[in-house]
């Protein structure tokens, strides 16, 4: 494959012969043409349509597309469990495009033993394998955190989201997995406002069930027996957020139940025993069948 130059401050694609006096190339997410005299055509010619070179080329772009949205979903994935990771694995796939572009402008912070140290957290611009990863602090300052491990922090933990948000603004931060504007759903402290919040969603009318359905798998939530539901693993403990949705004839009226929680065996488990993150991410489930109700739009 040939490989891609930066020409007057643009990137110019590797371009590869194709047909009769042709050449094709990737660029920004397409197949693109220029001819024998070096013009690059507005559209691809009509000869070249089952190319070889520029099938080989379509392949490509679907794959890299596949590849961005699984290094996307991984990231997100990593927000959402909490999970650590080595500096080892961070400086390896920081050479990825595709990793780059869903990793950069993330906040990041240490993380010990107790979870991570949200007072040295900062907006991840660079990783080496030694130092580890590079950060723009949320005071301003630029710093290297050490050797890791590290975790990007779900914005249910990060305080004055607000300021953090403006502050992003002012550096230009671009987020490819939602962090910052990831709305976050904070627990009450009292048992009651809990429980009316777990209630609070329920009963949203779909005129049919299959659009309660299609709207959760659009979502990324599972769906099964009636039941949309996402899994949240925080400090190593697997919880189900579910929201009933309905089942029986797909082009029937529903109206979704309320939020619930259990564990890995089935046991209901209560608000106030889950921790903040999967409150967050299972309020946001209710919260999103909630939106999509019948007579209302995004």
């Amino acid at each position: 494959m040939a490989q891609s130059r930066v020409v007057n401050g643009e990137t110019e694609p590797g371009w590869l012969p194709a047909g009769t006096g042709y050449q094709v190339a990737l660029h920004g997410g397409r197949v693109v043409a220029r001819n024998a005299s070096g013009a690059r055509l507005k559209s691809l010619p009509a000869a070249l349509k089952d190319d070889p070179v520029v099938l080989d080329l379509r392949q490509l772009r679907e794959w890299l597309a596949r590849h961005e949205a699984e290094c996307l979903a991984e990231v997100e994935r990593w927000m959402v469990r909490g999970l650590p990771v080595t500096a080892a694995v961070l400086a390896r796939v920081w050479a990825d495009e595709a990793w780059r572009a869903a990793l950069r402008d993330l906040i990041v912070a240490p993380c010990g033993e107790h979870g991570p140290d949200l007072g040295r957290a900062g907006f991840l611009r660079e990783v080496d394998a030694v130092r580890g990863a590079g950060v723009v602090g949320l005071d301003g300052e630029s710093a290297w955190l050490g050797p890791g491990p590290y975790a990007v922090p779900h914005p249910v933990l990060l305080d004055e989201l607000d300021e953090l948000r403006e502050f992003a603004a002012e550096l230009d931060v671009r987020q490819g997995v939602a962090q910052l504007f990831r709305e976050p759903y904070r627990r009450p402290a009292e048992p009651a406002e809990q429980a009316a919040l777990l209630h609070g969603y329920a009963t949203a009318h779909y005129s049919q069930l299959r659009h309660a359905t299609s709207r959760a798998i659009a979502l990324g939530y599972a769906v099964r027996g009636g039941v949309a539901r996402c899994r949240i693993v925080e400090q190593g403990r697997a919880i189900d957020a579910s929201v009933w949705l309905g089942e029986g004839d797909p082009g029937a009226e529903s109206w979704t139940g309320p939020l619930h929680f259990a564990d890995a065996s089935g046991r209901a488990v209560s608000g106030a025993e889950v921790g903040p993150i999967t409150w967050s991410e299972g309020v946001r489930l209710a919260a999103a069948l909630h939106t999509g109700r019948t007579g209302t739009s995004e």
